[in-house]
Parts: structure tokens; sequence; C-alpha cells
């Protein structure tokens, strides 16, 4: 008699949900009258990762010790779940920003990937062997691939799907090659099974070293960042604003879980170089972004660049540090969702991409948005009545506590020279005359989405209730983060 692993319904009901949710919307693609169709799709997609949170909320208040579940290949702990329910929002906010696109092609297949690709990463977050990571990695990229590259009547939207692809397929390969590499060091998929080998050789370092770049592309970290800014300017503005936060917490919170679970006893190697990795991104994204003109590629330069501030938390390898990790993901997703959403209804209004150049006057022609803008450049210097403040604190306080000085003094000069292009884009908005509006545009209102600034305003909320409210958000990070051996 062949024994079957008992299965968890709960633990995988956030990524059943997501499933769900995006079979039904394929259906409604097919089976809908064309004038409902898209919005039988939003909807369904909305209210899939509206579930998907709650689903993950009750998986963080049941579990209180880790278990590994499906014959070792998941692991339920509320380090995932905590991580679910911020993939949750990064994706219900992304819907909301999705409508005013007016997508009419594709509609029905255009929510079905967002919802699988959530479903995806919450799956990804969680596994605890090589071989549910690779699986889970192929699930969301494949998914991500398409949507870049959905809007087939731009030729910058396919460039983007296939300059994703080309180098996505490439860190993947990568990484599985690692993956081969420890398995044949050690025997084990298992992320417990291969610390407990005890194997330290040759063979299992360069897999390490092959695991760590494989992730760090799917962060955007650099030098690993090389596709970040083409495929930022050229995807649909809604899939970019999805991209930033949610493949962030996806792959960031995955380093953290194999690196301390799987290779405790390499913590000499891979703190070293998860923190030259760390320096590497602030260096080339804020000195890149500098001279960026298009808003896309300077918030995806910018995004290079947090991803080095979230490195140092790694690089800390101690409790703080994974606090530290999971605080920042989340004011961090708010201000990227929040500001890609600004840039979109700037698009919207002049038909064009969003530059310096044509951002003049928006500041007073958009009070709220203008004002959300200004909030969000705030958030992402790390200024105070924001929760990128707290976020950077944290973090530059692990790398301390860890020993690593000069890592804090990089991570303050970044800060500072970040200053320059995030200021700059508040004075574009606010002191420089306004653009001419297209003729539908201009002599009457900008278009009303009351569906974006609502994504704007939730975003908003968030960057600013997570430096007033703190103490809640932490308590929460350091439940998530006592599930690792910190």
């Amino acid at each position: 008699m062949i024994e079957t692993p008992q299965v968890d319904w709960l633990a995988l009901s956030p990524s059943l949900a997501l499933l769900g949710a995006a079979g039904l919307a394929l259906l409604g693609s097919v089976l809908m009258p064309a004038s409902v169709r898209r919005g039988f799709a939003a909807y369904i997609a909305g209210a899939g990762f509206v579930a998907a949170g709650v689903l993950a909320a009750i998986v963080f208040s049941e579990t209180a010790v880790p278990e590994e579940l499906l014959a070792d290949s998941m692991t339920r702990d509320r380090l995932g779940a905590l991580a679910a329910v911020i993939l949750a929002g990064a994706g219900a906010l992304s819907v909301l920003v999705s409508w005013g696109e007016g997508r009419r092609d594709h509609s029905g297949e255009y929510y079905a990937l967002l919802a699988a690709t959530g479903a995806g990463m919450m799956f990804f977050v969680t596994a605890s062997n090589l071989m549910t990571l690779f699986l889970g990695l192929e699930w969301f990229s494949i998914a991500l691939y398409i949507l870049c590259a959905l809007d087939t009547h731009r030729d910058t939207s396919l460039e983007a799907g296939l300059k994703y692809l080309i180098v996505g397929s490439f860190g993947s390969a990568i990484l599985l090659f690692g993956s081969a590499l420890v398995y044949g060091a050690t025997g084990e998929l298992g992320f417990s099974e291969i610390a407990a080998a005890g194997v330290d050789d040759e063979l299992l370092i360069a897999g390490l070293a092959l695991i760590i770049a494989g992730l760090g592309f799917k962060a955007s970290a650099a030098p690993f960042h090389m596709w970040t800014p083409d495929v930022y300017q050229g995807a649909p503005t809604s899939v970019t604003a999805f991209m930033s936060a949610a493949t962030k917490v996806a792959a960031l919170v995955l380093t953290l879980r194999i690196l301390t679970v799987a290779f405790p006893a390499q913590e000499d190697l891979w703190t070293i170089a998860v923190a030259v990795i760390a320096v590497i991104s602030l260096a080339v994204g804020n000195l890149a972004a500098l001279v960026q003109r298009d808003l896309k590629r300077l918030l995806a330069y910018s995004s290079v660049s947090h991803a080095g501030f979230m490195l140092i938390a790694i690089a800390a390898n101690n409790a703080l540090g994974g606090r530290a990790l999971l605080y920042y993901l989340i004011p961090y997703g708010a201000m990227s969702i929040g500001s890609f959403a600004v840039v979109a209804a700037r698009e919207r209004e002049l038909g064009v991409p969003a530059t310096l150049d044509n951002l003049g006057g928006f500041g007073w022609e958009r009070p709220f948005l203008g004002v959300s803008m200004w909030v969000f450049m705030l958030g992402f210097m790390g200024l105070p009545l924001t929760g990128g403040f707290v976020g950077k604190f944290y973090v530059f306080s692990a790398a301390y506590e860890a020993g690593w000085m000069w890592l804090v003094i990089v991570g303050v000069a970044a800060t500072a020279v970040s200053l320059y292009y995030y200021l700059n884009v508040v004075r574009a908005m606010y002191m420089r005359p306004g653009t001419e509006l297209r003729p539908a545009v201009a002599g009457g209102s900008p278009p009303r989405d009351p569906l974006l600034v609502t994504a704007v305003a939730a975003s908003l909320a968030v960057t600013v209730g997570s430096f007033f409210f703190v103490q809640p958000l932490i308590d929460l990070a350091t439940d998530a983060a006592a599930s690792l051996p910190l």
C-alpha cells in the first residue's frame, strides 16, 4: 500500500484561492458577453487577492510552530504567511491600478495571469526544498513574462517581454545549476537536510554562489539587474507596479529563508557575498538614477538601490535583520505601487511616457496625486513621517549590531545621493511650467479614475501609517522572523 502525504489545505489555501480566481477569470473571458468580460475578470482577480490575504492572515494566526508539509517540500510558518499577506495586498492594489488602462483585448487573460502570478509567489515563499523552489520560481516567472508582453500593439511591451524572458531564463538556469551542484554535494534537496549533511566542500560553495546569483536576478540586485530598467520601462505600468513590489517580496524572503536554513555553516562566506552585492546595488542604482529622465526608468534604478538596502538586512544575519527586512517590505511595497500608479495617471493624461520634462505642473493640476507622489519620494529617501525612515533605521541597526559599520556608512552615503533624483521629481511637479495636455483633455478636467486614486490613497495610508503605527508591524515581523534560525 502506497502511503500518500497528508495535505494541509489551509496552508495551501492562499495559492489555491488565487488559482481558482485565475481559472474563473479565464472562463469568464470565454463565456461572458464582451461588454462585461473585463469587469468580471477584474472583480474576480481582486476578490481572489483579498481572499488569499484573509486566508494567509488565518494561517499566520493559527501557526505557532513551523511545520514541514507535503513530504517536506513546503513549510507552513508565519514567515511565509506574512509574505503572502504582503503579496495579496500588492496584487489587490495592482488590480485597481490596472482598470484604468482600458485594456479591451486579452482582459480576461491579463487578470488571470495576474492572479496566477500571485499564486506562484505565495507558493514560492513557502518552499522548503530545491525542487519546489524552482517550480515556484518558474510558476510566477512564466506568467510575468507573458504579462510584460501582453500589450501586443506596443513594440516596447513586446521588447520588454522578450528581454525579461531571455535574461530571466538565464537567471533561472543559473539557479537550477546551483541547485544541482548543492544536490550533488549533499545528496539532499530539503533546506534543513542540506544543513544537516555537514558538507563544506568546493562543490557546495559553487552551488551556493550560483543560487545567490540566481535569486539576485529576481530581486533586481546589481550586478544582476541588467533587465530591470528596460523591462520596467516597456511593460504596462500596472504590471511594472506589481513587479516592483511583489517580486522583491518573493525573492528576498526566499533568499533569507534558504541562506539561514540551508547554509548556516557557510555564513562567513554568504554574509560577505550578500554585503558586497548590497554595496554594488546601492552604487549602481543611485548613480544610474541621477541621469534618468524617464520616470519608470528612474524608479527602476530606485528599485535596484532599495534591493541593496534590503540585502543589508540579510547580510546582517541576525534576528534584528530578519525583522528589518520584513518590516521594510511593507512600506516599500506601498510606495512602489503608489508611485507607479501616479506615473500611470500621468501617462493616461498625456498619452505618452511620463518623464521629468512632461511632469511640469502635475502637482497643481492633480493636487492629491501630486502630494501623494511627494510623500512616496520622501519615503524612498527614508525621511521621517514615512515607513521608509523606520525601515532604513532598522536595517542600519541590524548592520551595526552585526558589526558591519562600513555597510551603515555606505547606506547613509547612498541615501544622501538619492536625495537629488527623488527631490528632482518633486521639483518637476511643482516648479516647472505645466505640460500641454492631449486635445481630449485640454480645456477640461483630467480623466477621472477613482480606482487608481483609491490605490494611491491606500498606498499613502500604508506609507504614512507604517511610521505612526510601527510597533504592531514590528510585532508581526518579529513573529514571522522567529520562524527562522536567526
